[in-house]
C-alpha cells in the first residue's frame, strides 16, 4: 500500500514539474504560448500536434523517471524492489 501512495504520488509530481518546464520550453522556442487546448478547432493543426506528441513524451519520460527514483529508494529503505517491479538481468 505504501509504495502504491509512494509511487503515484510521485509520479503526479514528476508530472507537474515536467508540465512546467514544457510551458516555459515551448514558449521560449516558439515565442508563442502553448495552446490551451490542442483539441480546440481553432488551434492550427501542425500547433495541435507538435504540442500534442512534445507533451506526451515529456510526461513520459518524467513518470518513468519518478517511479524508477521511487522504486530506488523504496529498495534503499526496504532491500527489496517495490511488489509488481521486477529485476531485469
Amino acid at each position: 500500500m505504501a509504495w502504491k501512495l509512494f509511487g503515484t504520488l510521485s509520479a503526479i509530481f514528476a508530472g507537474m514539474a515536467a508540465r512546467k518546464l514544457l510551458v516555459k520550453v515551448w514558449s521560449k522556442g516558439t515565442g508563442d504560448p502553448p495552446p490551451a487546448n490542442p483539441a480546440a478547432p481553432g488551434t492550427s493543426w501542425p500547433k495541435a500536434l507538435g504540442f500534442a506528441l512534445a507533451s506526451g513524451a515529456a510526461m513520459g519520460v518524467a513518470r518513468m523517471l519518478a517511479t524508477r527514483k521511487a522504486a530506488d529508494y523504496y529498495r534503499q529503505s526496504t532491500g527489496h524492489l517495490p511488489p509488481g517491479m521486477e529485476e531485469v538481468t
